[in-house]
């Protein structure tokens, strides 16, 4: 059985990937030879996707993807995002790949990042941070003190791990949260679940709107004016799902109007986000460049679950995180 994977992978991890009766194909050298490339398997390393985005993809990403379309054989991709969105990965399971993600592997991180922007934007830690950098003295008092985080609620859009994560921290703050999913089924720590068609009904209790859900038809666009205006004067919002699961203009209309009171935002529709974008500029927004669930255990814990599935598929078991197999 071949194995395929960047020469810096190989690099990092071929020491400790189990090699009864499995040999090592370098992408690089795969893609520089003529003809098909005879992988049965492939890793594809947060190295490969590099900065890429959906509408930049890197000559690293362009030469993974070229290779794994000359593999015929190939029977099983591993990736490392949580999610599947690229057209390539369709392709693949129409031709009849597994193709697994790396879905829980930074549920933690990423969690924290939004336990940890959520306290800011709330605190209006931006707000003093621009004060610092004018030295001035601007105590947020009166009308300009934030509210108490106990008693707010969060309506959090996607249940995966992540979303857990998200409502287990901010219940330890004394909030509470409703879930928004395909199915309604109770979850904890969720006080409510709701399928997507009730997300109108609970809005107007909603103080933040965190969006972790995968980008699907169902999701593209659901953060829009409509969504906004339902949400109570001076709520916040959170996305770090994927750019594309909120309207932008959107985004920025209802923050420079102050209806929104804050934002945390690590996704955009186009990235990197445009210098001339105003959210750049804008009070009380934190922006980071889809970095949310970036840390230094982050690939060790990815590797941890190709090292998993690579036992279940030679023991020809259910593989984790299978695309097909989540629906």
């Amino acid at each position: 059985m071949k194995l395929l994977l960047s020469a810096h992978a190989l690099e990092t991890w071929g020491a400790r990937i189990p090699a009864d009766g499995l040999s090592f194909v370098m992408a690089e050298d795969a893609l520089a030879a003529e003809g098909p490339c005879d992988a049965d398997i492939a890793f594809m390393t947060r190295e490969v996707t590099g900065k890429s985005s959906s509408q930049t993809p890197t000559a690293e990403l362009q030469g993974f993807d070229a290779v794994v379309r000359k593999s015929p054989g190939l029977k099983w991709l591993q990736i490392h995002p949580a999610g599947a969105e690229r057209p390539i990965y369709r392709e693949l399971r129409g031709r009849g790949v597994k193709v697994t993600t790396a879905s829980g592997a930074t549920a933690v991180t990423v969690a924290h990042s939004v336990l940890g922007a959520l306290i800011a934007v709330n605190r209006r830690f931006p707000l003093l941070a621009d004060a610092q950098r004018r030295h001035a003295w601007e105590p947020r008092l009166g009308e300009r003190s934030p509210r108490d985080l106990k008693g707010q609620r969060a309506v959090i859009v996607g249940m995966g791990p992540i979303g857990r994560n998200i409502a287990g921290l901010l219940q330890m703050l004394g909030m509470s949260s409703i879930g928004v999913r395909r199915t309604a089924a109770p979850l904890v720590p969720f006080e409510e679940v709701i399928c997507y068609e009730r997300l109108p009904e609970v809005l107007p209790r909603a103080d933040w709107l965190i969006l972790c859900c995968p980008a699907s038809p169902l999701t593209r666009g659901l953060a829009n004016a409509a969504v906004f205006a339902a949400m109570p004067k001076g709520s916040h919002f959170i996305n770090v799902s994927r750019g594309e699961i909120a309207v932008q203009a959107d985004v920025v209309a209802a923050l420079a109007s102050g209806h929104l009171a804050g934002a945390y935002l690590d996704v955009f529709e186009k990235e990197p986000l445009d210098p001339a974008s105003p959210l750049w500029d804008m009070p009380n927004v934190l922006i980071s460049p889809h970095t949310a669930s970036h840390s230094l255990g982050q690939n060790e814990a990815i590797f941890d679950i190709f090292l998993d599935n690579l036992a279940r598929f030679r023991r020809g078991e259910a593989l984790r995180n299978d695309v097909d197999s989540l629906g």
